[in-house]
């Protein structure tokens, strides 16, 4: 077998050695467990022994426990970090940005709402700029059972999805004139990781008059709404392999 090399530009390739090392976290995937060596090599494409020489770096730091059988899970260091990154996420640094892109593509306002006591709670609002708007007002309290937003927080909830592909086929969700009747929306969920638990954080919206709501608004807004709540989960930890199939 010819090991692999990497391609790119000499400038860019940074530590070789890192890299590889690197690779061979990257390799093991969800429900995984441990890894032979002859799997690891399959996945990353080098030879056994320079996969072997750099084990024995990863293994003395906490990144690989190598089992009495002579295949390998991830270790413990790599809880550790994971568990520094998620306290160091302030969810405000990631949406509020988000928010601000959705409104600069669509020109309407973009909310991020979250479910609460059983009602849903708009987090963090940014206003579109047109003189005619929908009035919503961050930490305005509205009911759980209307509008798109309302839809997903009720949709999504219960949905432990780690190794469950998340329907799109219904995705963006919309709703016309549903809490307030010249009030349009559509929404996305957002996901998160709570231990090794893949929950609903909350919902990403689009909201205007329903008379702008035209068939190419909602068009446009379908695959940056759709993107963004794909991004956000990746960024708080739900790496979910979001895959079209029919409605849940």
């Amino acid at each position: 077998m010819k090991e692999i090399k990497n391609s790119q530009p000499a400038q860019a390739k940074g530590v070789e050695a890192v890299d590889r090392a690197l690779r061979i976290l990257q390799c093991f995937h969800k429900d995984d467990g441990r890894l032979g060596l002859a799997e690891i090599a399959a996945r990353t494409g080098f030879y056994k022994s320079t996969i072997l020489r750099l084990i024995v770096s990863l293994e003395a730091q906490g990144f690989l426990r190598r089992a009495p059988d002579k295949s390998y899970g991830l270790g413990p260091e790599l809880l550790r970090l994971g568990s520094i990154y998620r306290q160091s996420l302030r969810i405000e640094e990631h949406v509020r940005p988000a928010l601000r892109r959705l409104l600069d593509i669509t020109g309407e306002s973009a909310s991020f709402f979250i479910e609460q006591a059983g009602k849903r709670i708009c987090l963090f609002r940014e206003d579109s700029l047109q003189p005619v708007r929908d009035h919503v007002a961050e930490g305005e309290i509205l009911a759980l059972n209307q509008g798109a937003a309302g839809h997903v927080l009720v949709d999504y909830k219960q949905c432990d999805a780690i190794g469950v592909p998340i329907s799109t086929a219904n995705l963006p969700r919309f709703s016309f004139g549903e809490r307030t009747p010249d009030v349009a929306a559509a929404a996305v969920p957002v996901f998160g990781l709570e231990g090794a638990n893949t929950v609903l954080l909350g919902a990403l919206t689009i909201s205007g008059p329903m008379s702008r709501f035209t068939p190419e608004l909602c068009e446009k807004i379908s695959a940056p709404l759709l993107l963004e709540g794909k991004s956000l989960s990746a960024c708080f930890g739900a790496n979910l392999d979001w895959q079209k199939s029919e409605a849940r």
